[in-house]
């Protein structure tokens, strides 16, 4: 991500696409997924309850624009699309990162406090 908004920044939008790209493969593989091809590890993650259904469809449509970015073609990636591609990779990442971290830490924590009232 970090390349990808360096890329971004540079006005290297077709650059910061496929950063993007190269970053959810690196989340599959860090979350385990034994698919090679990332459309598959993603579904990995989806079937395997890492991801849900919009997350799975933002990270699919991250997926194909880094592949519009990484193929040559007559068809480039906009500002606006990369900068759409950095929001919903930072989305995906603090989902899968953090939000699901801070989840655990949640439910452990009212798990080993079962007297614990709120409010």
């Amino acid at each position: 991500m970090i390349e990808a908004h360096a890329c971004f920044d540079a006005k290297l939008y077709i650059a910061a696409a496929v950063m993007v790209r190269r970053t959810l493969e690196g989340m599959c593989i860090e979350q385990g997924t034994k698919k090679k091809a990332l459309f598959q590890a993603l579904q990995e993650l989806r079937d395997g309850g890492k991801i849900e259904g919009r997350l799975f469809d933002w990270a699919q449509a991250l997926r194909v624009l880094g592949n519009q970015g990484a193929h040559f073609s007559e068809e480039s990636v906009s500002r606006e699309d990369a900068a759409d591609a950095l929001s919903l990779a930072e989305a995906l990442l603090n989902y899968v990162y953090v939000f699901t971290a801070k989840y655990e830490e949640f439910q452990n924590r009212r798990q080993s406090s079962p007297g614990k009232t709120v409010g």
